[in-house]
């Protein structure tokens, strides 16, 4: 297929055109890069700065106190207290399970045998009381999120815009 003289002049210019548009969005999305990176850096400072601050004043003022008083609750009071009624659990099993044993085997049930039960082996993992403790620090965790939330949610909200229709100046 053969083109006329005046198509490939017009086929040429568009390309110039084309190619011309291409490079002016290069430079425009190179600088647009650029203007990113620096509100990325800004974004950093801001948050150095002004954010983790604010967090972290929020959770020595409204988390922190609770937090600790949770932890006393569990460490006095719920890790004992649930630690015994296992204890207790576990010594009526074996109980049950030795008497169990007994009459299986046919010696009947002596209760001269029924002695003071040797000390149990001290266990090496993670117990009832382990698993109630993370519980409770995740929840402390996600109240302390929460009050962070809250605490900037707020702040958002007082943001008022001076000129909208304007672009922020650098």
């Amino acid at each position: 297929m053969s083109l006329s003289r005046k198509r490939k002049k017009e086929l040429r210019k568009l390309q110039t055109q084309a190619t011309s548009l291409w490079e002016t969005q290069q430079v425009l999305v190179g600088e647009a890069a650029a203007v990113a990176r620096e509100a990325g850096r800004q974004l950093g400072h801001l948050n150095r700065e002004e954010i983790k601050p604010r967090v972290a004043a929020g959770y020595e003022t409204y988390a922190a106190p609770y937090v600790e008083k949770g932890k006393r609750v569990v460490n006095g009071t719920l890790v004992p207290a649930a630690g015994a009624v296992v204890g207790s659990a576990m010594s009526v099993w074996d109980a049950a399970n030795d008497t169990r044993s007994r009459l299986a085997s046919g010696r009947g049930l002596d209760l001269s045998s029924f002695k003071k039960p040797a000390p149990a082996p001290v266990k090496k993992g993670m117990g009832a009381g382990g698993v109630i403790a993370i519980i409770l620090g995740v929840a402390a965790a996600l109240g302390v999120l929460y009050a962070a939330w809250q605490t900037l949610r707020a702040d958002d909200e007082l943001w008022v815009a001076d000129d909208p229709l304007r672009a922020p100046d650098a």
